[in-house]
């Protein structure tokens, strides 16, 4: 049996189970009741941040799906520490998590893979904290889900477009997009940037994500905010913050958001 194991467990996230409860119980009693206005939703956007700073706005957003029927969460993240051309998709068995493993869909993840030339299996792009820091997540709220992990390189958001709209011809799929906002500017700077970005994917507005705003995982996003234009989905931004909450430091900092896509 082929696991895809722990990279980033014990820096991104906590490394035990009695750690990661603790944490969950944290942010939950944190968690403050929000108004939904989609009623069947069919995406994520998440951080990936350690979750000291952005585990708070992550849950957040996980929350609002726990009680939906998910079979199998396809996690799409970017690569940041090996060049891909295209997006690598994980052919393990099961996925580590210090909750306990969650079980890959291997079949599924073939078909991906021959159904798209722009996927491949690199297996040294899944040491990645973009997609690793959504599985506690997924496997605290759907412990009985499956996961398929895509860390993506260079590649055409409207290539992966059409990887999620393939994805999404199955109605118990349900895809999450990593990503963080702006990197190391004063909070100031990174309110405004990051204020582009959320008035952009509020509005899924495309040519406004090209304005000056930042995101790494940005192919992700605009992938997503294609597909939900393309199939007439509406957005809804859940949380955002910056590390200066966390760290009490605003001179500089990392922003984080949360959005929930679906009817």
């Amino acid at each position: 049996m082929k696991i895809r194991k722990n990279a980033v467990s014990g820096s991104f996230y906590p490394n035990n189970i009695k750690e990661l409860h603790a944490f969950f119980e944290h942010v939950n009693a944190k968690a403050q009741a929000k108004k939904i206005n989609i009623k069947e939703p069919k995406a994520i956007i998440s951080p990936h941040a350690g979750y000291v700073y952005s585990g708070l706005t992550a849950n957040e957003v996980y929350r609002c799906i726990e009680n939906q029927k998910i079979k199998r969460f396809i996690v799409i993240g970017p690569s940041h520490r090996v060049f891909l051309q295209g997006a690598s998709i994980a052919l393990y068995d099961e996925y580590e998590t210090p909750l306990g493993n969650l079980t890959m869909d291997l079949d599924y993840s073939h078909e991906l893979k021959e159904h798209f030339d722009t996927l491949f299996f690199n297996p040294l792009a899944h040491s990645e904290h973009s997609t690793e820091t959504q599985m506690p997540f997924i496997k605290n709220y759907f412990p009985h889900a499956s996961v398929v992990e895509i860390v993506y390189g260079k590649i055409d958001y409207l290539t992966l477009c059409k990887i999620i709209s393939y994805i999404m011809l199955e109605s118990e799929n349900f895809v999450v997009i990593s990503t963080d906002l702006s990197h190391f500017y004063s909070q100031e700077d990174a309110n405004y940037l990051d204020g582009i970005f959320l008035q952009a994917i509020q509005n899924l507005d495309l040519e406004q994500l090209d304005s000056g705003c930042e995101a790494c995982g940005m192919i992700g996003v605009k992938a997503i905010a294609q597909y939900a234009v393309k199939n007439h989905l509406k957005s809804q931004i859940i949380d955002y913050r910056t590390s200066y909450d966390a760290s009490g430091d605003d001179s500089r900092v990392v922003g984080y958001t949360s959005v929930l896509i679906g009817k």
